[in-house]
């Protein structure tokens, strides 16, 4: 009887589930502009997903760029409908960011979102620091040069990836920085380093072999200073040290493990808005896993040059317990850190 009855509920469940999401339209918030690595995985996700989603939805990509891809996920956390209606990607940081409570634009509670997955754990990818061939610093020991000009890098906002792990980068590793931030996505920030604006910038490797593999080439001049986010060198990457190994101290080896941790676990991060209903948000993150298993979705992400390594919901709300309960001397370091370079 037991069994008849779960199976019943069950069934109601898929139904209701499936009314909900036929003929409707999901909207995927993407906290930044077109065409950077983040709005790629957000548009091929965007192609695939709706097929495993009971009902079959459309899915549209609205691009909400700002503040490092805090006002988008303040916007799902705050104003979008709870319905299961509307998802969204955003940056790797965030839910770092709002746990060192540090930053007042912060309106979420990362505990709460409903997370879906990430599509990357950053197993195949790196952070890595690049600069242009002309660049003051071609080299971490001219980088680290009491006194020498500091390296101008470009970023999208505070508390974004691209702004924060320089900071870190700079106190860990001792390098001399220049922050030139508010740029609104990858490609505009591509653009600057090729016009000299900025000497370079923090990338995913990944983004820089599918957008600008010219750079790459021994022949370009461009200089690869350091790898972030990796245990040991990328394979690709041999002659290229990681910050790990370019710690000052251990204390500083062990800011920098807690640091990328979000990358290495939520490197690409979709999540809804709070309170959706639970059977609607069991569909989304079941569908988020089917596609990310797809053979279609699989071969399109190599084309684009995609790290596709998928982390479930389970294990990024277990990473964000993990960072929760990190020690307070890691999060007061990072309190002071990401509050005392404001601007700079």
């Amino acid at each position: 009887m037991f069994a008849t009855l779960f199976c019943a509920s069950s069934a109601l469940a898929q139904n209701s589930v499936e009314e909900f999401y036929r003929g409707r339209q999901i909207n995927l918030i993407v906290g930044y502009g077109p065409g950077g690595g983040y709005d790629i995985t957000a548009r091929l996700l965007a192609r695939h997903i709706g097929k495993y989603i009971p009902g079959n939805p459309g899915i549209v990509v609205q691009n909400m760029p700002g503040a490092g891809s805090m006002r988008a996920v303040n916007y799902l956390y705050g104003l979008a409908p709870r319905d299961g209606g509307t998802f969204g990607l955003f940056g790797s940081d965030m839910a770092l960011v709002a746990l060192i409570g540090s930053n007042p634009s912060v309106q979420f509670d990362p505990r709460k979102l409903t997370w879906l997955g990430s599509s990357s754990s950053f197993a195949d990818d790196a952070f890595i620091l690049m600069v242009r061939p002309d660049a003051a610093a071609k080299s971490i020991a001219d980088a680290r040069r009491p006194g020498g000009p500091p390296l101008v890098l470009a970023g999208t906002g505070e508390g974004a990836r691209d702004s924060d792990v320089p900071k870190i980068l700079r106190d860990a590793i001792g390098i001399n920085i220049k922050q030139v931030l508010g740029y609104p996505d990858t490609p505009s920030i591509f653009l600057a380093v090729e016009r000299g604006e900025v000497d370079g910038r923090t990338f995913d490797y990944s983004s820089v072999k599918s957008t600008k593999p010219h750079w790459l080439k021994p022949d370009s001049g461009f200089h690869l200073l350091a790898q972030f986010a990796r245990a040991t060198r990328h394979p690709e990457l041999p002659e290229v040290p990681t910050a790990r190994e370019l710690a000052l101290n251990d204390s500083a080896r062990a800011l920098i493990a807690f640091a990328e941790v979000p990358l290495l676990t939520m490197a690409r991060p979709f999540a809804a808005p709070p309170g959706v209903p639970d059977e609607r948000a069991r569909a989304l993150q079941a569908a988020f896993m089917a596609a990310h298993r797809d053979a279609g979705f699989r071969a399109e992400a190599e084309k684009l040059g995609l790290d596709i390594s998928p982390v479930g919901h389970e294990d990024m709300a277990r990473s964000i317990e993990q960072m929760a309960r990190a020690s307070p001397d890691a999060f007061n370091y990072m309190k002071k850190l990401l509050a005392g370079h404001k601007g700079g």
